[in-house]
């Protein structure tokens, strides 16, 4: 076989979905593998376990370069931030370091080879791609929250310390109990403490809980879904632009330029 030959089937294996569920099921040996090891297990088992460990290292690294002959442009494989995460898990899982000073560092990489599993499933890098999209907006709506937080935390350590210092005592433990609140572990507790002092203390809680938990939870959730749904819109005209077909817009700018000729022939 020449090289353009290995490079197809090398193509057509990466793009094989029982090869891709495949190397998904590998990726979920790989976490109970990693979650076998917290066990207490007998010795002949932690042998076993150990050589399945290789066998799934020997299987990602073969897997990773079927990826890299398939690509054309061998030079632009590493362009991709993904292939240089899942080209380091495997370099490092390679290194025999299990009883060496670095042996922590080994079960910490090999922990982080579940992760591959977004790297293989184009949905799940949707997922992640579209929450990195989206923190430029977060970051306004989390500073707001943080405001909110903040003006809460001082009233309630003015008027609640007295009532509980440990839960108000000061306006980063505040904080911490206003989180709490936000949460509804128990907050009902803290609300009905705070209430045989000042009755009216509800009020407080109240409108604490609008504002954070339904009110601004819910716009994190909407710009989440809108930074998807655009993701999930250029990833179809982009599939469109592929197969050949005009988009929407493509369209549109035909039919301008069709009612400009014939503008410009009517006069």
């Amino acid at each position: 076989m020449n090289i353009k030959q290995i490079q197809s089937a090398s193509l057509r294996l990466r793009n094989n979905k029982v090869f891709e569920l495949f190397v998904v099921s590998i990726i979920i040996l790989s976490a109970v593998l990693i979650g076998a090891k917290t066990y207490s297990i007998p010795a002949t088992f932690i042998s076993l376990i150990k050589w399945l460990d290789f066998l799934v290292t020997i299987i990602f690294l073969f897997e990773i370069s079927i990826r890299f002959i398939a690509e054309e442009n061998k030079k632009r494989f590493f362009h991709n931030g993904w292939n240089v995460f899942d080209t380091l898990i495997v370099v490092v899982s390679l290194i025999p370091i299990q009883d060496s000073e670095m042996a922590l560092i080994g079960r910490l990489v090999r922990i982080f080879r579940v992760l591959r599993m977004i790297s293989i499933i184009p949905e799940l890098r949707m997922l992640l791609t579209s929450l990195l999209r989206a923190l430029p907006q977060l970051g306004y709506v989390l500073l707001l929250m943080f405001i909110i937080f903040y003006i809460y935390a001082a009233v309630g350590s003015t008027f609640f310390a007295k009532v509980n210092p440990v839960l108000w005592g000061d306006i980063a433990i505040s904080l911490l109990t206003l989180f709490r609140v936000m949460t509804f572990e128990d907050w009902t507790d803290v609300m009905y403490e705070t209430m045989e002092v000042y009755p009216l203390s509800w009020i407080f809680y109240l409108t604490f809980i609008f504002l954070t938990a339904f009110a601004f939870l819910n716009m994190v959730i909407g710009i989440v879904v809108n930074v998807l749904e655009d993701e999930h819109a250029k990833e179809r005209e982009a599939q469109d632009k592929a197969d050949g077909k005009i988009t929407m817009d493509e369209l549109a700018a035909e039919i301008r330029e069709l009612k400009i000729l014939l503008s410009e022939k009517k006069n």
